[in-house]
């Protein structure tokens, strides 16, 4: 996949501006957004629990948020509240987290069942993000998850919560996942996207989004390269 070269703040739409430390506090919450206005990002992704998020300072921001999030290891009927309750508190996107073991044991079903509960719970215009922890996953897991994220009327599917022992995004799950979902649905990269060359290899693999909680970092070494 070939892309125009992106500049900061063209780069910067494709950024779902991350805070998920578990010692995070509102007034980092309050700073996130403000950085985020003065980025150019396309949204912010807080834990529920910060939301709702006033946003009225930075026009046109997205909130993001997370749902059975990091383990997956939830009951479908506790996701699918917690989405409901997210999306009543403001958020526009939904990133959920699957079951990865039921992958692991390619209870591929299941794992469709399970997003479409939290589907059904956040209808559209909500986004709803399925991330698979790729990086735990085999090329096959990786497919058929995919494929249960479509078929379940996700909108994206994402790669890592950043918080998995096997490690975050890598340019082979989302080049695996971007043409597993043909462009049918968004895939957004997230987990240890540091650099401005990182990002943009996770774009020309295929993502449509990044998940960066470094993200000021990575849009001034993508302008610092530029210079050259």
């Amino acid at each position: 996949m070939t892309h125009d070269p992106l500049d900061a703040a063209a780069l910067a739409q494709f950024v779902d501006h991350t805070l998920l430390k578990p010692e995070a506090t509102r007034a980092d919450v309050d700073a996130l957004v403000v950085e985020a206005g003065r980025l150019g990002v396309y949204s912010i992704c807080v834990s529920p629990s910060f939301l709702p998020v006033d946003v009225s300072g930075a026009p046109g921001l997205k909130v993001a948020t997370v749902c059975g999030f990091p383990s997956g290891k939830h009951h479908s009927e506790v996701k699918a509240a917690e989405a409901a309750r997210a999306v009543a508190d403001g958020a526009d996107e939904v990133d959920m987290v699957i079951d990865v073991g039921a992958a692991k044991e390619e209870r591929f079903d299941d794992v469709q069942a399970d997003i479409a509960a939290v589907r059904a719970a956040i209808p559209a215009p909500a986004v709803l993000k399925v991330i698979i922890e790729s990086a735990a996953l085999s090329d096959h897991e990786i497919v058929h998850v995919c494929k249960a994220a479509a078929a379940a009327g996700a909108d994206f599917v994402k790669t890592s919560t950043g918080f998995h022992p096997a490690g975050g995004a890598s340019v082979h799950a989302v080049r695996i996942m971007a043409d597993t979902v043909g462009g049918r649905l968004g895939v957004k990269a997230s987990g240890g996207i540091r650099s401005a060359g990182d990002a943009l290899a996770m774009i020309e693999a295929g993502a449509t989004r990044l998940g960066l909680s470094g993200t000021a970092a990575v849009l001034a070494g993508l302008e610092s390269e530029s210079a050259y």
